[in-house]
């Protein structure tokens, strides 16, 4: 932590010389700063941004309202540096987070410390369409968990991701483009990392996770790679279709969501199992009008964890599907109005965890962009043969 500090104040204290020689900073959204070496071998760009959130919630049981609550919350606070070295082929990008919920999670296979680091990642464009990244990133997998979370259509995103998604972890990706026709762009990858997650320094083990995404364009590029961003910003004047699939295999899996979720540990240290994901998701723009509809199943070999004796431990891999759709039109004052809905389905005969469903309404004033915005949201959660629950979110994003 102290180290964390130390690197603060020394940038606090550059930012304060600079200030005082009067170098101007590029315009609101574009970073903090804007540097490169005097002979152009390397550059780099700071920004950082921030989420202040606002969460009511009223659960339902036998046609009564109870146990309400209320909460506030830094949800995201994160530094972020990218650039390049002796080449544009050659770039990085480092992303660190400080609130609580950025950095929760450590156990014994983290040291039991926090976990700060998001992104530590190097790009290497090598040869023509085809790029290797090395290091800690997200893994390509659904659509909407690879969408920045200051880059969202809603306050947060879905249930589906949040019990499927394959988030971030260590090692390599081979990425690659190229145009079946003029138009019809089909993009490629593949990626081998540990299988733990992010942030783990005790590993490997057990096996090693594989994953493949493939993403079919056929009327082209989107804007700006307007796919990857809530809403429809950048206004698509001909419609734009993404199709994508990731399928990822995770080898003797040891944590109860693939490389997410908690360690499953028994009497003889890790149990382990592999762990299979598949993911098919769609995206949809024009003229202010998005659609994103996304599918997510896993299995596993034996989901249930055991002890060297047959005894259960009580860990069980969250196996089933999930559905998550969501559409959204944006008015040119920059209005918009979204609706989500979506489905959980995790196997019953291995938890008592029922199926879900949520409906959700959100309202989005987009002042400059996903830069700097005010969302909120209202949700209904349908659980069967449990309570039902009422959401209602407000927030306000903040990305310099």
């Amino acid at each position: 932590m102290k180290y964390l500090l130390t690197a603060l104040l020394l940038f606090g204290f550059s930012c304060s010389l600079l200030n005082a020689q009067e170098i101007k900073a590029p315009r609101f959204g574009k970073g903090i700063l804007n540097i490169v070496g005097k002979d152009s071998t390397w550059g780099m760009k700071f920004a950082t941004r921030m989420q202040l959130l606002g969460t009511a919630t009223w659960n339902e049981a036998n046609g009564e309202i109870n146990n309400s609550e209320t909460n506030f919350l830094i949800r995201r606070a994160r530094l972020k540096f990218d650039g390049f070295i002796l080449s544009k082929k050659l770039t990085y990008k480092i992303e660190i987070g400080l609130s609580n919920r950025d950095i929760s999670g450590g156990s014994i296979y983290t040291n039991n410390t926090p976990r700060y680091i998001y992104d530590a990642l190097i790009k290497w464009n090598f040869y023509k369409n085809f790029s290797l990244w090395a290091g800690q990133t997200k893994l390509p997998g659904n659509v909407e968990r690879v969408i920045s979370s200051g880059n969202l259509q809603f306050v947060d995103r879905s249930l589906l991701n949040a019990q499927f998604n394959i988030d971030r972890d260590i090692g390599a990706q081979l990425r690659h483009f190229w145009y079946a026709t003029p138009n019809f762009l089909i993009r490629e990858s593949f990626a081998f990392s540990q299988g733990e997650g992010r942030n783990v320094t005790v590993g490997n083990k057990g096996g090693y996770q594989y994953t493949s995404r493939l993403e079919l364009l056929p009327f082209g590029a989107f804007k700006g790679n307007n796919e990857y961003q809530g809403s429809a910003l950048k206004r698509e004047e001909k419609p734009k279709l993404m199709v994508a699939a990731t399928y990822d295999f995770n080898d003797d899996a040891i944590k109860t969501r693939s490389n997410m979720g908690t360690f499953m540990q028994n009497d003889v240290g890790e149990y382990q199992t592999d762990i299979s994901t598949l993911f098919v998701d769609v995206v949809f723009k024009y003229n202010g009008f998005s659609f994103m509809g996304e599918y997510a199943d896993r299995n596993a070999d034996d989901p249930i964890a055991k002890n060297s004796d047959g005894s259960l431990t009580g860990d069980i891999v969250a196996v089933g599907n999930g559905l998550n759709l969501q559409t959204g039109y944006l008015f040119k004052n920059n209005w918009e109005v979204s609706t989500r809905y979506t489905n959980i389905d995790l196997d019953r005969s291995l938890t008592l965890k029922s199926t879900e469903n949520q409906y959700t309404l959100g309202i989005s004033k987009y002042i400059v962009g996903h830069k700097l915005k005010v969302q909120t949201d209202f949700s209904y959660l349908s659980i069967v043969e449990d309570s039902n629950q009422l959401l209602a979110r407000l927030q306000i994003e903040v990305h310099f």
